[in-house]
């Protein structure tokens, strides 16, 4: 059978597996294969969530062991090393388990089609002290990692005779995009609703500090102005501190100094300042790559050098008609391309000429926890249509009620979302463990 590897488990990749493993892998006509470091799916997008607590990856994620089974294509656990374009072969490294034991050894992975869909990363630009005293929340262990300091931290802090030294619970965010923001707007809830849990020795009004940090002249530069400065002023109303024009420098142990020469004491830091594709896809196998690593692809979102091998998502490159700019890294444009890519792997099998992607921008959406949703509708009217509360936050949910329809279907995501409701209402409002 035609063999399709497909590498990368977010967004995009899942889509894909999932809607061709119903359509060819149930049936017979293809062989379709899903390779991911990780064994469980938490859609990026709230990662911040996880970050911050309100979100339990035991309950909201998805097994892909299981749901390769339920969907007609198989599972591989394990991390992408390296291509023999030549040979169709995609080499996967040696996994070690939580106990440092081997879990798989190195392998090899055929393929016919290969699609990358390996997403993105933070990029530090070079920053000194990121690697080693930042948090970048790239992935579910990362976030889960921060959520598991936030609360320690907290503990600490109530528990301990001393006062509270310069810096201690005070987090600062590198970055003003959709990411940092939406992060923040989720610690300033959830950190002060640990107290409602018995942590009571503390003043958390008074002693917990958020800043963000912004090197651009403001926040959420891909929002209109006037959504940006509402959510600017929302910020500082709630005793976040926001930065903007001013360049990280360096990253200590013991919190952020600035290009200025400032230094902020901070016992948390997060970088969000920035993505690029992950290092290994360098100009791998000599495919042509940009300057943050991503694969360029043609409008077939085939490789300009390879036509068997795709990329979507945040690891590809595509250049937009008119002003060439590479779409946005965002869920909507790895859904697009993975909608695109069903189609392209029917055309390859009936030996038929591919689709050829056609991006369209609907906008962005901004979740600010329970402060309110703000985001920007394109396609309506002269200069879109602005939007807060309510519907705001109404349309951010039914995007991810869209990707879990593709991947769950219409009924699993009816009947989660009911039980949800239920549940809800039974369990703690953040996750304390």
């Amino acid at each position: 059978m035609h063999r399709v590897l497909i590498v990368g488990g977010g967004a995009g990749g899942l889509e894909l597996a999932t809607q061709l493993g119903d359509a060819l892998g149930k049936r017979g006509k293809a062989s379709v294969v899903l390779l991911d470091k990780s064994s469980v799916h938490v859609w990026k997008p709230h990662l911040h969530e996880v970050a911050s607590g309100t979100l339990d990856i035991h309950v909201d994620s998805l097994e892909y062991l299981a749901h390769a089974h339920a969907h007609g294509y198989r599972y591989r656990i394990g991390e992408m090393c390296g291509l023999n374009r030549k040979a169709r072969q995609v080499y996967v490294s040696s996994m070690l388990d939580h106990e440092g034991k081997p879990l798989v050894p190195p392998r090899v992975l055929g393929y016919d089609t290969l699609v990358l869909a390996v997403g993105s990363v933070s990029n530090d630009f070079g920053t000194p002290g990121v690697k080693e005293h930042a948090i970048a929340i790239d992935s579910v262990d990362e976030a889960a990692r921060f959520n598991r300091r936030m609360i320690n931290a907290c503990v600490r802090a109530n528990a301990q005779y001393e006062p509270l030294r310069p810096g201690q619970l005070h987090v600062v965010v590198v970055g003003g995009g959709a990411t940092g923001i939406e992060l923040v707007a989720e610690l300033h809830k959830t950190m002060r609703e640990l107290a409602a849990y018995g942590l009571d020795s503390i003043d958390f009004d008074k002693s917990i500090k958020l800043t963000v940090i912004e090197a651009g002249p403001r926040i959420l530069g891909p929002l209109p102005e006037k959504l940006a400065t509402s959510t600017q002023n929302m910020l500082s109303g709630l005793g976040v501190s926001v930065l903007t024009g001013q360049n990280a420098a360096e990253i200590t142990p013991e919190g952020v100094r600035l290009a200025s020469g400032e230094f902020i004491a901070a016992e948390m830091v997060v970088w969000a300042a920035g993505i690029r594709a992950p290092g290994f896809l360098k100009n791998i196998d000599g495919l042509e790559t940009d300057r943050i690593n991503r694969l360029i692809v043609r409008d077939t979102l085939q490789t300009t050098l390879d036509d068997d091998v795709f990329a979507i998502g945040d690891c590809a490159s595509f250049a937009l008609p008119g002003d060439g700019q590479p779409a946005p890294p965002r869920a909507q444009t790895a859904h697009q391309m993975a909608s695109l890519l069903v189609g392209a792997v029917h055309a390859r099998l009936a030996k038929q000429a591919l689709p050829k992607f056609r991006y369209r921008d609907f906008g962005s959406l901004v979740n600010l926890s329970e402060y309110g949703t703000v985001g920007n509708l394109v396609g309506i009217g002269k200069r879109g249509l602005h939007l807060e509360g309510v519907v705001a936050r109404w349309m951010y949910r039914s995007l991810y009620l869209m990707h879990q329809k593709a991947v769950h279907g219409t009924t699993k995501v009816a009947l989660g979302t009911i039980a949800n409701m239920l549940t809800r209402r039974t369990e703690p409002r953040i996750k304390l463990h």
